[in-house]
Protein backbone atom coordinates (compact mmCIF):
# COMPACT_ATOMS: atom_id res chain seq x y z
CA UNK A 1 0.00 0.00 0.00
CA UNK A 2 1.36 3.31 -1.21
CA UNK A 3 -0.66 5.25 1.33
CA UNK A 4 -3.36 5.42 3.61
CA UNK A 5 -4.42 8.81 3.47
CA UNK A 6 -3.91 11.45 1.43
CA UNK A 7 -2.22 14.44 2.18
CA UNK A 8 -5.14 16.85 3.03
CA UNK A 9 -6.62 14.28 4.81
CA UNK A 10 -5.97 14.01 8.58
CA UNK A 11 -7.23 16.38 11.11
CA UNK A 12 -6.74 16.53 14.93
CA UNK A 13 -9.08 13.71 15.27
CA UNK A 14 -6.28 11.30 13.92
CA UNK A 15 -3.62 12.53 16.02
CA UNK A 16 -1.88 8.44 17.44
CA UNK A 17 -2.95 6.67 14.30
CA UNK A 18 -0.10 5.33 12.46
CA UNK A 19 -0.36 6.74 8.39
CA UNK A 20 1.41 5.78 5.41
CA UNK A 21 1.48 9.15 2.92
CA UNK A 22 3.33 9.90 -0.65
CA UNK A 23 3.76 12.67 -2.77
CA UNK A 24 5.91 15.22 -3.78
CA UNK A 25 8.08 17.23 -1.82
CA UNK A 26 7.16 21.19 -1.73
CA UNK A 27 9.68 22.56 0.14
CA UNK A 28 12.04 21.18 3.55
CA UNK A 29 13.37 23.70 6.06
CA UNK A 30 15.93 22.88 8.67
CA UNK A 31 15.44 24.13 12.39
CA UNK A 32 18.49 23.32 14.61
CA UNK A 33 18.22 19.07 15.16
CA UNK A 34 14.43 19.45 13.02
CA UNK A 35 14.02 19.15 9.58
CA UNK A 36 10.51 19.85 8.36
CA UNK A 37 9.11 18.61 4.73
CA UNK A 38 6.06 19.70 3.26
CA UNK A 39 4.67 16.89 1.64
CA UNK A 40 2.23 17.75 -1.50
CA UNK A 41 -0.44 15.82 -3.55
CA UNK A 42 -3.53 16.86 -5.61
CA UNK A 43 -6.21 16.73 -2.15
CA UNK A 44 -3.70 18.99 -0.13
CA UNK A 45 -0.27 19.52 1.97
CA UNK A 46 0.83 17.74 5.38
CA UNK A 47 3.46 18.34 7.33
CA UNK A 48 6.68 15.87 8.21
CA UNK A 49 8.95 15.97 11.20
CA UNK A 50 12.08 14.68 11.71
CA UNK A 51 14.05 14.44 14.76
CA UNK A 52 17.98 14.51 14.55
CA UNK A 53 18.22 13.52 18.18
CA UNK A 54 15.57 11.06 18.08
CA UNK A 55 16.83 9.18 14.79
CA UNK A 56 20.25 11.02 12.75
CA UNK A 57 20.21 8.82 10.18
CA UNK A 58 16.69 9.38 9.04
CA UNK A 59 16.77 13.07 9.60
CA UNK A 60 20.51 13.01 7.07
CA UNK A 61 18.51 11.09 4.38
CA UNK A 62 15.59 14.05 5.04
CA UNK A 63 17.75 16.07 4.44
CA UNK A 64 18.83 15.24 0.56
CA UNK A 65 15.54 15.39 -0.28
CA UNK A 66 14.64 18.30 -3.10
CA UNK A 67 11.54 20.03 -4.33
CA UNK A 68 9.78 17.79 -6.50
CA UNK A 69 11.09 14.45 -5.12
CA UNK A 70 8.16 11.52 -4.73
CA UNK A 71 8.49 10.04 -1.54
CA UNK A 72 6.77 7.71 0.81
CA UNK A 73 6.78 8.07 4.27
CA UNK A 74 5.08 5.92 7.34
CA UNK A 75 5.20 7.82 10.72
CA UNK A 76 2.27 8.64 13.60
CA UNK A 77 -0.11 11.90 13.50
CA UNK A 78 1.02 14.27 16.56
CA UNK A 79 -0.39 17.86 17.04
CA UNK A 80 1.55 20.80 15.78
CA UNK A 81 3.77 22.71 18.18
CA UNK A 82 3.07 25.52 16.06
CA UNK A 83 -0.65 25.29 14.16
CA UNK A 84 -0.79 27.07 11.02
CA UNK A 85 -4.36 27.86 10.52
CA UNK A 86 -4.16 28.54 6.56
CA UNK A 87 -3.80 24.98 5.96
CA UNK A 88 -6.35 22.75 6.65
CA UNK A 89 -4.18 20.10 8.25
CA UNK A 90 -2.20 23.09 10.22
CA UNK A 91 -3.29 21.22 13.31
CA UNK A 92 -1.16 18.19 12.40
CA UNK A 93 2.37 17.02 11.36
CA UNK A 94 3.76 13.41 10.75
CA UNK A 95 6.65 12.17 13.25
CA UNK A 96 8.87 10.04 10.20
CA UNK A 97 9.44 6.77 11.33
CA UNK A 98 10.47 5.70 8.00
CA UNK A 99 11.32 7.29 4.39
CA UNK A 100 11.36 5.50 1.07
CA UNK A 101 12.62 7.68 -2.07
CA UNK A 102 9.88 6.96 -4.79
CA UNK A 103 11.84 8.73 -7.45
CA UNK A 104 14.28 11.51 -7.35
CA UNK A 105 13.68 14.74 -9.16
CA UNK A 106 15.78 17.43 -11.28
CA UNK A 107 15.48 20.55 -10.36
CA UNK A 108 12.07 22.37 -11.56
CA UNK A 109 12.66 25.27 -13.96
CA UNK A 110 10.44 27.29 -11.93
CA UNK A 111 8.97 27.05 -8.49
CA UNK A 112 5.73 24.78 -8.51
CA UNK A 113 3.53 27.08 -6.13
CA UNK A 114 0.58 29.60 -6.49
CA UNK A 115 2.35 32.28 -7.44
CA UNK A 116 5.11 31.08 -9.83
CA UNK A 117 8.32 32.81 -10.92
CA UNK A 118 7.88 31.22 -14.43
CA UNK A 119 6.35 32.90 -17.26
CA UNK A 120 4.57 31.57 -19.80
CA UNK A 121 6.46 30.05 -22.15
CA UNK A 122 8.21 28.57 -19.93
CA UNK A 123 4.98 26.91 -17.89
CA UNK A 124 3.36 25.77 -21.13
CA UNK A 125 6.43 23.66 -22.52
CA UNK A 126 6.23 22.27 -18.91
CA UNK A 127 2.71 21.89 -18.53
CA UNK A 128 2.73 18.93 -16.49
CA UNK A 129 4.59 20.65 -13.78
CA UNK A 130 2.46 23.49 -14.20
CA UNK A 131 -0.39 21.59 -13.46
CA UNK A 132 0.81 20.43 -10.07
CA UNK A 133 0.15 23.93 -8.75
CA UNK A 134 -2.64 24.37 -6.36
CA UNK A 135 -4.61 27.09 -8.20
CA UNK A 136 -4.15 25.29 -11.97
CA UNK A 137 -5.28 22.30 -10.79
CA UNK A 138 -8.39 24.03 -8.89
CA UNK A 139 -9.37 24.99 -12.51
CA UNK A 140 -9.35 21.82 -13.89
CA UNK A 141 -11.56 20.41 -10.62
CA UNK A 142 -13.68 23.38 -11.34
CA UNK A 143 -14.03 22.25 -15.16
CA UNK A 144 -14.53 18.69 -13.94
CA UNK A 145 -17.61 19.66 -11.27
CA UNK A 146 -19.25 21.84 -14.56
CA UNK A 147 -19.11 18.77 -16.51
CA UNK A 148 -20.81 16.80 -13.72
CA UNK A 149 -23.31 19.13 -13.45
CA UNK A 150 -24.10 19.55 -17.76
CA UNK A 151 -24.27 15.63 -17.82
CA UNK A 152 -27.02 15.73 -14.53
CA UNK A 153 -29.17 18.31 -15.31
CA UNK A 154 -29.44 17.46 -19.39
CA UNK A 155 -29.59 14.10 -18.23
CA UNK A 156 -32.76 15.26 -16.00
CA UNK A 157 -34.75 17.00 -18.79
CA UNK A 158 -34.58 13.44 -20.94
CA UNK A 159 -31.41 14.25 -22.85
CA UNK A 160 -29.25 12.02 -24.47
CA UNK A 161 -25.12 12.18 -24.75
CA UNK A 162 -24.61 10.75 -27.88
CA UNK A 163 -21.03 10.85 -29.81
CA UNK A 164 -20.49 12.09 -33.25
CA UNK A 165 -17.91 11.72 -35.76
CA UNK A 166 -13.97 13.25 -35.27
CA UNK A 167 -13.33 12.62 -39.17
CA UNK A 168 -15.87 14.42 -41.48
CA UNK A 169 -16.19 16.06 -44.23
CA UNK A 170 -15.15 19.59 -45.29
CA UNK A 171 -17.81 22.39 -45.55
CA UNK A 172 -17.11 25.86 -46.90
CA UNK A 173 -18.58 27.84 -44.11
CA UNK A 174 -17.43 29.56 -41.11
CA UNK A 175 -13.81 29.29 -40.28
CA UNK A 176 -10.82 27.32 -42.00
CA UNK A 177 -11.35 23.78 -41.73
CA UNK A 178 -7.96 21.47 -40.15
CA UNK A 179 -8.19 18.94 -43.01
CA UNK A 180 -6.86 15.06 -42.73
CA UNK A 181 -5.59 13.30 -45.20
CA UNK A 182 -6.82 10.03 -46.29
CA UNK A 183 -4.25 7.21 -47.47
CA UNK A 184 -6.95 4.62 -48.36
CA UNK A 185 -8.71 7.63 -50.29
CA UNK A 186 -5.79 8.85 -52.01
CA UNK A 187 -6.36 12.73 -52.78
CA UNK A 188 -9.22 12.87 -51.06
CA UNK A 189 -9.41 14.79 -47.43
CA UNK A 190 -11.22 14.67 -44.40
CA UNK A 191 -11.83 17.80 -42.14
CA UNK A 192 -12.42 17.64 -38.29
CA UNK A 193 -15.65 19.25 -37.50
CA UNK A 194 -15.92 22.96 -36.43
CA UNK A 195 -18.85 21.91 -34.78
CA UNK A 196 -21.70 18.60 -35.12
CA UNK A 197 -23.98 20.96 -36.84
CA UNK A 198 -25.44 18.70 -39.73
CA UNK A 199 -24.83 15.51 -38.01
CA UNK A 200 -26.94 16.66 -34.49
CA UNK A 201 -29.86 17.92 -36.93
CA UNK A 202 -29.46 14.36 -38.61
CA UNK A 203 -29.87 12.79 -35.02
CA UNK A 204 -33.12 14.83 -34.71
CA UNK A 205 -34.17 13.23 -38.07
CA UNK A 206 -33.36 10.18 -36.97
CA UNK A 207 -36.12 10.66 -33.75
CA UNK A 208 -33.58 11.02 -31.36
CA UNK A 209 -35.77 14.04 -30.21
CA UNK A 210 -32.97 15.57 -27.26
CA UNK A 211 -29.72 14.98 -27.91
CA UNK A 212 -26.09 16.78 -26.39
CA UNK A 213 -22.93 15.96 -26.44
CA UNK A 214 -19.45 17.51 -24.64
CA UNK A 215 -17.12 17.28 -27.74
CA UNK A 216 -13.83 18.73 -28.98
CA UNK A 217 -14.27 20.99 -32.21
CA UNK A 218 -11.67 22.79 -34.42
CA UNK A 219 -11.01 25.85 -36.06
CA UNK A 220 -8.02 26.70 -37.88
CA UNK A 221 -8.51 30.83 -37.13
CA UNK A 222 -5.94 33.10 -35.70
CA UNK A 223 -5.85 32.98 -31.98
CA UNK A 224 -6.54 35.18 -29.21
CA UNK A 225 -7.17 35.16 -25.71
CA UNK A 226 -10.97 33.48 -25.89
CA UNK A 227 -10.35 30.77 -28.60
CA UNK A 228 -7.97 27.93 -28.74
CA UNK A 229 -7.53 25.37 -32.06
CA UNK A 230 -8.93 22.78 -30.72
CA UNK A 231 -11.99 24.21 -27.79
CA UNK A 232 -14.80 22.02 -26.36
CA UNK A 233 -18.17 22.64 -26.61
CA UNK A 234 -21.47 21.90 -24.99
CA UNK A 235 -23.60 20.77 -27.84
CA UNK A 236 -27.40 20.59 -28.10
CA UNK A 237 -30.17 20.14 -30.29
CA UNK A 238 -34.14 19.59 -29.30
CA UNK A 239 -37.29 18.76 -31.53
CA UNK A 240 -40.64 20.28 -32.11
CA UNK A 241 -39.62 23.43 -30.36
CA UNK A 242 -39.82 26.57 -30.89
CA UNK A 243 -36.99 29.77 -30.01
CA UNK A 244 -38.65 30.39 -26.69
CA UNK A 245 -39.04 26.73 -25.42
CA UNK A 246 -34.87 26.19 -25.71
CA UNK A 247 -34.23 29.59 -24.29
CA UNK A 248 -36.41 28.68 -21.41
CA UNK A 249 -34.40 25.21 -21.08
CA UNK A 250 -31.16 26.65 -21.31
CA UNK A 251 -31.59 29.72 -19.06
CA UNK A 252 -32.76 27.19 -16.36
CA UNK A 253 -29.32 25.40 -16.72
CA UNK A 254 -27.25 28.32 -16.70
CA UNK A 255 -29.22 29.42 -13.17
CA UNK A 256 -28.33 25.53 -12.24
CA UNK A 257 -24.86 25.70 -13.27
CA UNK A 258 -24.35 29.26 -11.19
CA UNK A 259 -25.64 27.86 -8.06
CA UNK A 260 -24.38 24.64 -7.94
CA UNK A 261 -21.03 24.86 -9.28
CA UNK A 262 -20.46 28.50 -8.73
CA UNK A 263 -22.04 29.23 -5.73
CA UNK A 264 -24.14 32.12 -7.16
CA UNK A 265 -28.25 32.85 -7.13
CA UNK A 266 -29.64 34.72 -9.88
CA UNK A 267 -32.80 34.60 -9.03
CA UNK A 268 -36.58 33.99 -10.86
CA UNK A 269 -36.22 36.37 -13.24
CA UNK A 270 -35.82 35.96 -16.82
CA UNK A 271 -33.13 37.14 -18.61
CA UNK A 272 -32.77 40.14 -20.69
CA UNK A 273 -33.56 40.08 -24.38
CA UNK A 274 -31.98 42.41 -26.36
CA UNK A 275 -32.38 42.47 -29.65
CA UNK A 276 -29.24 42.56 -32.47
CA UNK A 277 -29.85 46.43 -33.87
CA UNK A 278 -30.36 47.27 -30.16
CA UNK A 279 -27.38 45.73 -28.83
CA UNK A 280 -25.42 47.44 -31.33
CA UNK A 281 -26.99 51.32 -31.14
CA UNK A 282 -26.54 50.93 -27.57
CA UNK A 283 -23.32 48.78 -26.79
CA UNK A 284 -21.66 48.95 -30.21
CA UNK A 285 -21.16 45.13 -29.72
CA UNK A 286 -23.69 41.99 -29.82
CA UNK A 287 -21.91 40.95 -26.70
CA UNK A 288 -22.92 43.77 -24.60
CA UNK A 289 -20.85 43.65 -20.88
CA UNK A 290 -24.25 44.44 -19.32
CA UNK A 291 -22.54 44.70 -15.46
CA UNK A 292 -21.93 48.74 -15.81
CA UNK A 293 -24.47 50.91 -17.79
CA UNK A 294 -22.25 54.06 -19.55
CA UNK A 295 -25.09 53.69 -22.73
CA UNK A 296 -23.84 55.11 -26.19
CA UNK A 297 -25.64 58.80 -26.55
CA UNK A 298 -25.91 59.52 -30.34
CA UNK A 299 -25.49 63.24 -31.19
CA UNK A 300 -25.71 62.84 -34.60
CA UNK A 301 -26.82 60.15 -36.68
CA UNK A 302 -28.32 58.80 -39.92
CA UNK A 303 -31.91 59.48 -38.86
CA UNK A 304 -31.05 63.32 -39.32
CA UNK A 305 -30.14 63.94 -35.41
CA UNK A 306 -27.57 66.95 -35.19
CA UNK A 307 -26.93 68.98 -32.12
CA UNK A 308 -24.17 70.48 -33.57
CA UNK A 309 -24.04 73.43 -36.06
CA UNK A 310 -20.90 73.43 -38.98
CA UNK A 311 -17.69 74.83 -37.51
CA UNK A 312 -15.64 71.97 -36.96
CA UNK A 313 -14.64 70.24 -39.71
CA UNK A 314 -14.66 66.97 -38.15
CA UNK A 315 -18.26 66.43 -36.95
CA UNK A 316 -19.21 67.92 -40.03
CA UNK A 317 -17.94 65.56 -42.36
CA UNK A 318 -19.25 62.51 -39.77
CA UNK A 319 -22.18 60.62 -40.52
CA UNK A 320 -22.22 59.82 -36.93
CA UNK A 321 -21.21 61.16 -33.63
CA UNK A 322 -21.46 59.37 -30.41
CA UNK A 323 -20.30 58.86 -26.88
CA UNK A 324 -20.16 57.99 -23.66
CA UNK A 325 -20.05 59.69 -20.02
CA UNK A 326 -18.00 58.27 -17.44
CA UNK A 327 -18.98 59.33 -14.12
CA UNK A 328 -16.87 61.50 -12.14
CA UNK A 329 -14.32 60.93 -14.39
CA UNK A 330 -13.48 64.67 -15.09
CA UNK A 331 -10.76 64.40 -12.73
CA UNK A 332 -8.52 62.53 -15.55
CA UNK A 333 -5.36 65.00 -16.30
CA UNK A 334 -4.41 66.04 -19.73
CA UNK A 335 -1.86 63.18 -19.49
CA UNK A 336 -4.63 60.61 -19.25
CA UNK A 337 -6.60 62.12 -21.44
CA UNK A 338 -4.08 61.63 -24.39
CA UNK A 339 -3.66 58.12 -23.46
CA UNK A 340 -7.27 57.39 -24.31
CA UNK A 341 -6.51 59.39 -27.34
CA UNK A 342 -3.67 57.00 -28.40
CA UNK A 343 -5.59 54.19 -27.36
CA UNK A 344 -8.35 54.73 -29.98
CA UNK A 345 -5.74 56.21 -32.49
CA UNK A 346 -4.46 52.48 -32.56
CA UNK A 347 -4.29 49.64 -34.78
CA UNK A 348 -6.61 47.40 -32.47
CA UNK A 349 -9.23 50.49 -32.19
CA UNK A 350 -8.48 52.49 -35.74
CA UNK A 351 -10.35 55.67 -34.57
CA UNK A 352 -9.29 58.85 -36.04
CA UNK A 353 -9.41 61.16 -32.67
CA UNK A 354 -10.85 61.51 -29.12
CA UNK A 355 -13.29 64.55 -28.17
CA UNK A 356 -13.68 64.98 -24.52
CA UNK A 357 -15.59 67.36 -22.19
CA UNK A 358 -15.47 67.89 -18.83
CA UNK A 359 -18.14 69.15 -16.74
CA UNK A 360 -16.94 71.45 -14.00
CA UNK A 361 -18.12 71.68 -10.36
CA UNK A 362 -20.11 74.89 -11.43
CA UNK A 363 -22.22 72.90 -14.13
CA UNK A 364 -20.36 74.56 -17.32
CA UNK A 365 -18.27 72.64 -19.79
CA UNK A 366 -14.83 72.72 -20.50
CA UNK A 367 -13.97 70.47 -23.84
CA UNK A 368 -11.45 69.77 -26.38
CA UNK A 369 -13.29 71.70 -28.83
CA UNK A 370 -14.41 74.49 -27.00
CA UNK A 371 -12.85 76.79 -29.81
CA UNK A 372 -15.63 75.54 -32.62
CA UNK A 373 -18.76 75.39 -30.20
CA UNK A 374 -20.05 77.86 -27.60
CA UNK A 375 -21.07 76.74 -24.32
CA UNK A 376 -24.94 76.71 -25.40
CA UNK A 377 -24.11 73.76 -27.58
CA UNK A 378 -21.79 72.66 -25.29
CA UNK A 379 -24.33 72.36 -22.75
CA UNK A 380 -26.75 70.91 -25.14
CA UNK A 381 -24.35 68.06 -25.11
CA UNK A 382 -24.15 67.57 -21.41
CA UNK A 383 -27.78 67.78 -21.28
CA UNK A 384 -28.07 64.64 -23.69
CA UNK A 385 -25.82 62.83 -22.62
CA UNK A 386 -27.26 63.41 -18.24
CA UNK A 387 -23.94 64.67 -16.84
CA UNK A 388 -23.49 66.25 -13.83
CA UNK A 389 -20.54 68.11 -12.22
CA UNK A 390 -17.65 65.75 -11.85
CA UNK A 391 -18.22 63.50 -14.93
CA UNK A 392 -15.76 63.42 -18.48
CA UNK A 393 -17.75 63.11 -21.99
CA UNK A 394 -15.86 61.23 -24.31
CA UNK A 395 -17.22 61.30 -27.77
CA UNK A 396 -16.23 59.63 -31.17
CA UNK A 397 -16.53 60.29 -34.62
CA UNK A 398 -16.72 58.67 -38.53
CA UNK A 399 -18.89 58.34 -42.04
CA UNK A 400 -19.68 54.56 -40.94
CA UNK A 401 -21.92 54.12 -37.83
CA UNK A 402 -21.21 50.96 -37.44
CA UNK A 403 -17.50 51.18 -37.22
CA UNK A 404 -18.19 53.99 -34.86
CA UNK A 405 -19.54 52.66 -32.61
CA UNK A 406 -17.38 49.48 -32.25
CA UNK A 407 -14.89 51.97 -31.74
CA UNK A 408 -16.74 53.26 -28.96
CA UNK A 409 -17.41 50.22 -27.85
CA UNK A 410 -13.78 49.25 -27.17
CA UNK A 411 -13.56 52.88 -25.15
CA UNK A 412 -16.49 52.16 -23.34
CA UNK A 413 -14.81 48.83 -21.96
CA UNK A 414 -11.43 50.36 -21.03
CA UNK A 415 -13.30 52.83 -18.56
CA UNK A 416 -15.04 50.03 -17.55
CA UNK A 417 -11.81 48.21 -16.48
CA UNK A 418 -10.25 51.86 -15.69
CA UNK A 419 -13.15 52.64 -12.80
CA UNK A 420 -13.53 49.23 -11.42
CA UNK A 421 -17.07 48.05 -13.25
CA UNK A 422 -15.97 45.07 -14.11
CA UNK A 423 -16.49 42.79 -11.92
CA UNK A 424 -15.28 39.33 -11.95
CA UNK A 425 -17.74 38.43 -9.30
CA UNK A 426 -20.68 40.30 -10.48
CA UNK A 427 -22.36 38.20 -13.33
CA UNK A 428 -24.71 39.83 -15.72
CA UNK A 429 -26.50 37.71 -18.43
CA UNK A 430 -28.85 38.14 -21.27
CA UNK A 431 -29.83 36.60 -24.62
CA UNK A 432 -29.56 38.39 -27.94
CA UNK A 433 -32.10 37.68 -30.36
CA UNK A 434 -33.04 39.06 -33.63
CA UNK A 435 -29.71 38.78 -35.55
CA UNK A 436 -29.20 39.70 -39.18
CA UNK A 437 -29.52 36.40 -41.32
CA UNK A 438 -26.98 37.84 -43.98
CA UNK A 439 -23.48 39.78 -43.84
CA UNK A 440 -21.88 41.03 -46.64
CA UNK A 441 -18.26 39.53 -47.38
CA UNK A 442 -15.84 42.46 -49.28
CA UNK A 443 -13.64 39.81 -49.60
CA UNK A 444 -16.03 37.34 -51.30
CA UNK A 445 -18.42 39.81 -52.90
CA UNK A 446 -21.66 38.02 -51.59
CA UNK A 447 -24.18 37.75 -48.78
CA UNK A 448 -22.15 34.72 -46.06
CA UNK A 449 -24.39 33.34 -43.45
CA UNK A 450 -23.82 35.72 -40.29
CA UNK A 451 -24.29 32.07 -38.19
CA UNK A 452 -24.51 28.68 -40.76
CA UNK A 453 -26.22 28.17 -43.61
CA UNK A 454 -28.91 26.14 -41.69
CA UNK A 455 -30.75 28.90 -39.37
CA UNK A 456 -33.87 29.25 -39.99
CA UNK A 457 -35.05 32.90 -40.95
CA UNK A 458 -37.51 34.24 -39.22
CA UNK A 459 -40.97 32.56 -40.39
CA UNK A 460 -42.64 36.54 -41.19
CA UNK A 461 -39.10 37.00 -43.18
CA UNK A 462 -39.01 34.53 -45.64
CA UNK A 463 -41.02 36.64 -48.35
CA UNK A 464 -38.08 38.61 -48.48
CA UNK A 465 -35.66 36.15 -49.38
CA UNK A 466 -36.70 37.02 -53.17
CA UNK A 467 -36.97 40.84 -52.87
CA UNK A 468 -34.88 41.97 -50.07
CA UNK A 469 -32.43 39.20 -48.41
CA UNK A 470 -30.01 41.37 -46.50
CA UNK A 471 -32.87 42.71 -44.14
CA UNK A 472 -34.04 39.15 -43.06
CA UNK A 473 -33.78 38.47 -39.79
CA UNK A 474 -32.58 35.15 -38.29
CA UNK A 475 -34.31 32.76 -35.80
CA UNK A 476 -30.83 33.05 -33.61
CA UNK A 477 -30.11 33.90 -29.99
CA UNK A 478 -26.67 34.13 -28.44
CA UNK A 479 -26.47 34.02 -24.31
CA UNK A 480 -23.93 36.95 -23.17
CA UNK A 481 -22.31 36.56 -19.92
CA UNK A 482 -20.01 39.45 -18.59
CA UNK A 483 -19.17 40.81 -22.48
CA UNK A 484 -18.39 37.32 -23.40
CA UNK A 485 -20.31 34.87 -25.67
CA UNK A 486 -20.89 31.73 -23.75
CA UNK A 487 -23.31 30.43 -26.27
CA UNK A 488 -25.62 30.61 -29.14
CA UNK A 489 -28.03 28.95 -31.54
CA UNK A 490 -31.22 29.23 -33.78
CA UNK A 491 -34.09 27.03 -34.95
CA UNK A 492 -32.73 24.90 -37.75
CA UNK A 493 -34.50 24.70 -41.38
CA UNK A 494 -36.21 21.42 -41.29
CA UNK A 495 -37.49 22.22 -44.97
CA UNK A 496 -35.28 21.32 -48.28
CA UNK A 497 -36.74 24.04 -50.34
CA UNK A 498 -36.40 26.49 -47.89
CA UNK A 499 -32.56 25.28 -47.39
CA UNK A 500 -32.04 25.25 -51.02
CA UNK A 501 -33.39 28.52 -50.98
CA UNK A 502 -30.91 29.55 -48.37
CA UNK A 503 -28.53 27.72 -50.75
CA UNK A 504 -29.06 30.15 -53.38
CA UNK A 505 -29.02 33.19 -51.80
CA UNK A 506 -25.57 31.87 -50.64
CA UNK A 507 -24.13 31.63 -54.00
CA UNK A 508 -24.43 27.95 -53.81
CA UNK A 509 -25.21 26.40 -57.21
CA UNK A 510 -27.91 23.37 -56.65
CA UNK A 511 -24.79 20.93 -58.08
CA UNK A 512 -22.70 22.48 -55.48
CA UNK A 513 -24.97 22.71 -52.68
CA UNK A 514 -26.24 19.19 -53.52
CA UNK A 515 -22.34 18.07 -53.40
CA UNK A 516 -21.57 19.35 -50.01
CA UNK A 517 -24.36 19.32 -48.25
CA UNK A 518 -26.51 16.46 -50.28
CA UNK A 519 -27.27 14.18 -47.60
CA UNK A 520 -28.52 16.63 -45.26
CA UNK A 521 -31.04 18.37 -47.61
CA UNK A 522 -31.83 14.28 -48.78
CA UNK A 523 -32.53 13.51 -44.90
CA UNK A 524 -34.90 16.60 -44.42
CA UNK A 525 -37.02 14.51 -47.38
CA UNK A 526 -37.77 12.05 -44.92
CA UNK A 527 -40.06 13.71 -42.46
CA UNK A 528 -37.74 15.73 -40.56
CA UNK A 529 -39.32 17.23 -37.58
CA UNK A 530 -38.96 21.07 -36.37
CA UNK A 531 -36.11 21.52 -34.28
CA UNK A 532 -33.43 23.74 -33.34
CA UNK A 533 -30.36 24.09 -30.16
CA UNK A 534 -27.47 25.82 -29.27
CA UNK A 535 -23.73 25.56 -28.33
CA UNK A 536 -22.29 26.60 -25.21
CA UNK A 537 -18.34 27.33 -25.33
CA UNK A 538 -17.63 24.94 -22.46
CA UNK A 539 -13.79 27.04 -22.27
CA UNK A 540 -15.32 30.29 -21.98
CA UNK A 541 -18.20 29.52 -19.06
CA UNK A 542 -15.64 27.32 -17.08
CA UNK A 543 -13.22 30.80 -17.41
CA UNK A 544 -15.72 32.88 -16.65
CA UNK A 545 -16.31 30.81 -13.69
CA UNK A 546 -13.05 30.93 -12.56
CA UNK A 547 -12.34 34.61 -13.16
CA UNK A 548 -9.25 33.86 -15.47
CA UNK A 549 -8.43 36.17 -18.57
CA UNK A 550 -7.65 33.38 -20.82
CA UNK A 551 -9.42 30.38 -21.56
CA UNK A 552 -5.44 28.84 -21.82
CA UNK A 553 -5.89 28.43 -17.81
CA UNK A 554 -8.57 25.95 -17.25
CA UNK A 555 -7.42 23.23 -20.62
CA UNK A 556 -5.11 20.90 -19.64
CA UNK A 557 -2.76 20.98 -22.44
CA UNK A 558 -3.77 24.17 -24.52
CA UNK A 559 -1.93 25.76 -27.29
CA UNK A 560 -0.01 29.27 -27.05
CA UNK A 561 -1.40 32.01 -29.49
CA UNK A 562 0.97 30.92 -32.54
CA UNK A 563 -1.02 27.40 -32.34
CA UNK A 564 2.03 25.79 -31.19
CA UNK A 565 1.78 23.07 -28.32
CA UNK A 566 5.57 23.88 -27.21
CA UNK A 567 5.39 21.34 -24.29
CA UNK A 568 4.74 18.08 -27.39
CA UNK A 569 6.25 20.68 -30.06
CA UNK A 570 3.56 20.32 -32.04
CA UNK A 571 2.80 20.65 -35.47
CA UNK A 572 6.11 19.35 -36.91
CA UNK A 573 7.19 18.02 -39.82
CA UNK A 574 6.81 14.35 -40.45
CA UNK A 575 9.14 11.62 -42.31
CA UNK A 576 8.62 11.77 -46.45
CA UNK A 577 7.64 7.79 -46.33
CA UNK A 578 4.38 8.74 -44.14
CA UNK A 579 3.88 11.19 -47.23
CA UNK A 580 4.68 8.83 -49.99
CA UNK A 581 1.76 6.82 -48.22
CA UNK A 582 -0.57 9.52 -48.51
CA UNK A 583 0.40 11.09 -51.76
CA UNK A 584 1.81 14.39 -50.82
CA UNK A 585 4.67 15.85 -51.13
CA UNK A 586 7.17 17.56 -48.82
CA UNK A 587 6.93 21.37 -47.41
CA UNK A 588 9.68 20.79 -45.18
CA UNK A 589 12.73 23.07 -45.84
CA UNK A 590 15.97 22.37 -46.82
CA UNK A 591 18.80 21.36 -44.29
Amino acid sequence: MYRSHTNGELRIANVGEVVTLAGWVQRTRKMGGMTFVDLRDRYGITQLCFNEEVNADLCAQANKLGREFVIQVTGKVAERYSKNANMPTGDIEIIVDTLNVLNASLTPPFTIEENSDGGDDIRMKYRYLDLRRSNVRANLELRHKFCLAVRDFLDSKGFLEIETPVLVGSTPEGARDFIVPSRMNPGQFYALPQSPQMLKQLLMVAGMDRYFQIVKCFRDEDLRADRQPEFTQIDCEMSFVQQDDIIKVFEEMTKHLFKTVRGVDLGEQPFLRLPWKEAMRRFGSDKPDMRFGMEFVELKNEEGKNIFPEGFAVFDGAKYVGGICAEGQAVYTRKQLDELTNFVKSQQVGAKGLVYARVQEDGSVKSSVDKFYSQEVLQQMKEEFGAKPGDLILVLSGEDSNKTRKQLCELRLLMGERMGLRDKNKFALLWVVDFPMFEWSDEEQRLMAMHHPFTSPKPSDIPLLDTDPANVLADAYDMVCNGVEVGGGSIRIHDAVLQAKIFDVLGFTPEKAQEQFGFLMNAFKYGAPPHGGLAYGLDRFVSLFAGLDSIRDCIAFPKNNSGRDVMLDAPGFVDQKQLDELFLQSVAPEK
